[in-house]
């Protein structure tokens, strides 16, 4: 962690969040298993890691299952993007049987009251990325980050200041959900972290990956109200459309990305600029 923060400040930048455990390292606390305790004691050397590094937030998901995808389409200029397709969805068991969302929800439990106090701690916000795609159960495994309900009930179990969203547009985009709602609610209450700026079009059962500019939502009004809710946590693309010539990470597909946020971000502080003009 020190080798990649120091990497970082050298090229004139803050390493300001983290996102991740790989998945091996915590199925046995999403699922349960005997590996529980053995799998968090790691988890919680991992935050003291990140808290000692100066790292302010580390991000991770609760789908054991991980993120799922069914093919991929051409869009605009001939990029590629994913998509998903519930039908064309392979309906087996990835973990052996069938769980219940209440296995789930007591697993995520036990899981926040052993983390959250070690992330108070160290000084690190943990924060709950969406299920992706936001389905109610993949592989046998309820999806508990699929709803603006789940997420309310995420955040109450354990109730933290250290404990809010990673707040990944795209995925609540999927949901359906009024995101003007979700974005007051969970800015409201300071619980809006980390976002992840990408969207969709379409949503469950199907969709697809877009340029961030023509997807379900007005990105724009998106911004302004992340500004309005006082958010002021970190910021970055995700997911972008395949460029021609671009690299297996998307960087073309990135930068476009980077660049149209940079530009609303400036619009809107010209704006703000108007609304609230300097003291003479």
């Amino acid at each position: 962690v020190d080798a990649a923060t120091e990497h970082v400040e050298a090229a004139g930048l803050r390493l300001t969040a983290l996102e991740n455990f790989p998945t091996s390292f915590y199925d046995e606390v999403m699922l349960g298993g005997p590996g529980r305790d053995e799998q968090l004691a790691k988890l919680k050397r991992t935050i003291r890691n990140v808290g000692e590094a100066g790292i302010p937030i580390f991000g991770y998901h609760w789908a054991p299952a991980g993120v799922w995808r069914t093919g991929t389409e051409t869009v605009r200029g001939g990029a590629s993007v994913s998509a998903f397709d519930a039908e064309a969805v392979d309906e087996g068991l990835t973990h052996g049987r069938e769980y219940t969302e209440a296995e789930m929800w007591e697993n995520y439990e036990y899981f926040l009251r052993e983390m959250l106090p070690v992330a108070e701690e160290a000084g690190v916000k943990m924060c709950l990325h969406p299920s992706d795609p936001p389905m109610e159960r993949l592989g046998g495994v309820p999806q508990i980050a699929r709803n603006f309900e789940n997420f309310r009930r995420a955040m109450e179990l354990v109730p933290s200041d250290n404990h809010g969203l990673e707040f990944c547009l795209g995925c609540w985009s999927e949901m359906g959900e009024d995101l003007a709602e979700v974005i007051r609610y969970f800015g409201e209450r300071d619980e809006l972290f980390y976002v992840h700026f990408r969207d969709v079009e379409g949503t469950v059962p199907t969709f697809k990956e877009t340029f961030v500019d023509e997807g379900n939502y007005d990105e724009y009004a998106v911004l302004r109200l992340l500004d309005e809710v006082g958010f002021e946590g970190m910021m970055i693309p995700d997911h972008t459309p395949h460029l021609e010539g671009d690299t297996d990470w998307e960087h073309r597909g990135r930068a476009y990305t980077v660049g149209y946020l940079r530009g609303m971000l400036k619009a809107m502080r010209a704006e703000r600029r108007e609304r609230e003009p300097e003291p003479s």
